[in-house]
């Protein structure tokens, strides 16, 4: 008897293993919605720190993409995460670095792509 308990305990352990995300089934995670955003700032922004400075504010605020240098002197951030952390990071990229002076940032809406985290792009 005690054998056929163990036999049918051994089975329902094994089936769980099987699925171990049938557990979960009735919870939904869901993920905050991502947004992207490209900034482009014009002003004194190349050779003051500005892509550090913007770095440093995105990935505090655990946004992920890139910031980089544009040959017109303008400076390019993409930035992917929530619509309220991205509201965030307009300010700061508009205040910019101590030595900087920031004239102006465009705004518009992009496709969110995937990065890891935040880079300093070449």
């Amino acid at each position: 008897m005690m054998r056929a308990i163990r036999g049918a305990a051994l089975a329902q352990a094994l089936a769980r293993l099987r699925a171990p995300w049938a557990c979960y089934s009735r919870f939904s995670v869901s993920q905050p919605p991502q947004t992207a955003r490209l900034y482009l700032v014009r002003g004194r922004v190349q050779g003051v720190g500005y892509r550090d400075y913007a770095q440093r504010v995105a990935s505090a605020l655990g946004l992920t993409g890139y910031v980089r240098n544009l040959d017109d002197g303008r400076v390019e951030v993409y930035a992917a995460g929530p619509p309220e952390k991205l509201s965030d990071l307009a300010p700061a990229l508009r205040k910019g670095p101590r030595f900087s002076d920031v004239r102006g940032v465009d705004e518009q809406e992009a496709a969110p792509r995937h990065y890891s985290d935040f880079q300093i792009e070449v």
